[in-house]
């Protein structure tokens, strides 16, 4: 009996907690609406610039350790508050509570672009979170958690290379180890690339010669409104890593796409080797053993991201279909008049929304924002796939008053070239910030997404 009780006033404690975190929550919802910023992962405050390194471009190889785990204590403080507050609150979410946040989120456009921030304060906020990073990369061991709630927000960019590596689990948390894993992994590749495509192709079947040649026909299409990629060398590069992972993945082989998804990976880790603008960059510059390690990087990473959605290339593509078929779902949950009017116009979201999962919105949105959508991608983790869909419910939703005005013909041309080429970081943001807000009403709750 005294057991039970217990039990029972745990159960109550747990409850009146979960129940102060999300009001907690609600209240910064609304802090917001009234000028103020919300802490933690969701940036509802517009950042006119990527994070600013200036004054940083030191690349010791080895991170101070100066700092005390005090350091800049007020902002984790907010960040775990955050955290707490939303992600946990799962199944305590009334329907009353869902509606109010969902109605607050359809003010959140207006509202964020009445936040102002001075230079001086962004650069404060940059150099707080610079000082994060440096502290949880300068241990021997990293704490890949709070590397990850650290990156979704976006990592500095020359520290982007070494936090993308530990994220997805190809650089090892133990700074002991780290080079000595690199290196051997770098020369794995080395001996692919001899075993399998510095070879004449006679000794290809003609399943290989047609997916090298597919390859071929691909790599110069990638991303190409950026200059870079349609350098020579740039391309063979491209080729050798697309082609040696698809042997080496023979469940999926090559699929039309994959090739959109090495290049985030090949800007990040050509960065360590060229500075300024990606419209000045020229490979030519690198040193082939740079180039292979380069390579080798890409190949690995590649192979770390899509391990874990596997059945989004394999025949029929399945994982994609599946993906597809929850965002028409949550898109009719969220925004019913848009669901309705695609709906009754004969739209199919597979029509536009395929590409969307196939390449990760490599192509639906400007390429100098692709690395910043890309750090909150590999900070989900394991949970990517299904946070893909709130990104592009979120995505998608940006448009909700002008999707309801086109017939179905103009749906197909304006989904096809959706006018994202004048975005900038805080657009970015704001597709973020709504859809990490989705997640944390619907994802735990699946009441909330059924009829």
């Amino acid at each position: 009996m005294n057991n039970n009780d217990t039990h029972g006033e745990e159960d109550q404690r747990k409850k009146e907690s979960l129940d102060s975190r999300f009001n907690q929550t609600l209240r910064n919802v609304q802090g917001l609406l009234k000028g103020r910023s919300i802490p933690g992962k969701v940036l509802l405050t517009r950042r006119p610039d990527p994070l600013d390194d200036s004054g940083l471009q030191e690349r010791s190889p080895s991170y101070q350790r100066s700092f005390s785990q005090n350091d800049a204590g007020t902002s984790d403080d907010m960040d775990k508050s955050m955290e707490g507050g939303v992600r946990n609150t799962n199944n305590s979410i009334s329907n009353t509570t869902v509606s109010k946040l969902r109605s607050s989120t359809s003010n959140i456009e207006t509202a964020a672009k009445e936040v102002q921030k001075s230079v001086m304060g962004a650069r404060a906020t940059d150099s707080a979170r610079v000082t994060k990073f440096t502290r949880e990369l300068s241990g021997q061991m990293v704490i890949l958690e709070r590397l990850r709630e650290l990156a979704w927000s976006g990592v500095p960019p020359y520290m982007r290379p070494n936090v993308w590596r530990l994220m997805l689990g190809y650089a090892p948390p133990n700074s002991d180890r780290r080079e000595g894993v690199l290196r051997r992994k770098r020369l794995e590749y080395l001996d692919c690339v001899a075993q399998f495509y510095d070879i004449p192709d006679t000794d290809r079947s003609d399943d290989e010669i047609n997916m090298l040649r597919q390859i071929a026909v691909d790599c110069p299409r990638t991303v190409p409104d950026v200059a870079f990629f349609q350098q020579s060398q740039v391309q063979k590069s491209l080729e050798r890593v697309l082609y040696t992972w698809a042997i080496r993945h023979p469940a999926s082989g090559y699929v039309q796409g994959i090739n959109d998804l090495v290049t985030p990976f090949l800007v990040v880790f050509l960065s360590e080797y060229l500075e300024g603008s990606i419209d000045s960059w020229s490979i030519s510059d690198i040193s082939s053993e740079n180039i292979s390690n380069i390579e080798a990087d890409c190949y690995w990473c590649l192979s770390k991201l899509l391990d874990g959605m596997q059945d989004h290339y394999t025949f029929a593509q399945p994982g994609i279909q599946r993906l597809v078929f929850k965002l028409k779902e949550l898109v009719r949950r969220i925004d019913e008049p848009v669901s309705r009017h695609m709906e009754n116009q004969g739209l199919e979201f597979l029509q536009f929304a395929f590409r969307w999962f196939n390449c990760l919105l490599i192509r639906e949105i400007p390429f100098h924002l692709v690395t910043r959508l890309w750090d909150t991608y590999l900070a989900e983790g394991d949970a990517l796939p299904d946070f893909l869909v709130y990104i592009f419910a979120s995505f998608l939703l940006t448009w909700s008053d002008k999707l309801q005005k086109l017939d179905f013909q103009e749906l197909v041309m304006f989904l096809q070239h959706l006018p994202t080429h004048n975005w900038t970081y805080q657009e970015l943001e704001m597709v973020l910030s709504r859809a990490y807000m989705w997640h944390s009403m619907f994802n735990s709750s699946p009441s909330h997404l059924s009829s």
